[in-house]
């Protein structure tokens, strides 16, 4: 089905950094063929100022994100997501919630920016650096011909994005 929109759920513990970068990245890069959204098993409640910087210095959107909680998209009446992905490795390793309708999962881990310590430089540089891995693994996935693969080789190709350059952490799986 060519028309087919995909959801795509972007997780992170505090939901204010790389979730909402990738949240983002997928909406203004997905070509209107996926839908992405974000949150955390303990969001925040704020996003983090330089994830916001990074977007608009890329010319993405950077405005409405909100750091909520996965338990908003495992309720009743919730988006049924196509895709789930971690991107920190804190999140990786907690119990998820049962996501309605089963989606793909795997882990696309990178290292935190918003712990990077010292001064404002730096920690741009660290949003600018996730950004810059989200973006591409986020390009290999839209690229994919999700409608064209059996489930096994979609989620080969998944796990194969989550290692690709800048990964946190070398486990990996998809389920």
């Amino acid at each position: 089905m060519a028309d087919r929109i995909y959801n795509v759920l972007f997780l992170c513990t505090g939901n204010s950094a790389r979730s909402i970068l990738a949240e983002s990245i997928l909406n203004k890069d997905g070509g209107g063929r996926f839908r992405a959204f974000s949150a955390g098993s303990q969001p925040k409640g704020t996003v983090n100022p330089f994830a916001l910087k990074a977007l608009e210095s890329f010319d993405y959107p950077a405005e409405g994100f909100r750091s909520k909680a996965w338990d908003e998209f495992a309720a009743a009446g919730a988006p049924v997501m196509d895709f789930v992905f971690t991107v920190c490795d804190n999140a990786a390793g907690e119990t998820c919630p049962v996501w309605p309708g089963q989606p793909m999962t795997t882990h696309w881990g990178i290292e935190n920016p918003a712990a990077v310590e010292g001064p404002d430089i730096r920690k741009e540089a660290a949003f600018v650096a996730a950004f810059g891995y989200l973006k591409n693994r986020i390009s290999v996935f839209t690229a994919l011909p999700v409608a064209n693969l059996d489930k096994s080789s979609l989620r080969a190709r998944l796990v194969g994005i989550g290692q690709s350059e800048g990964a946190s952490s070398p486990r990996n799986s998809a389920a």
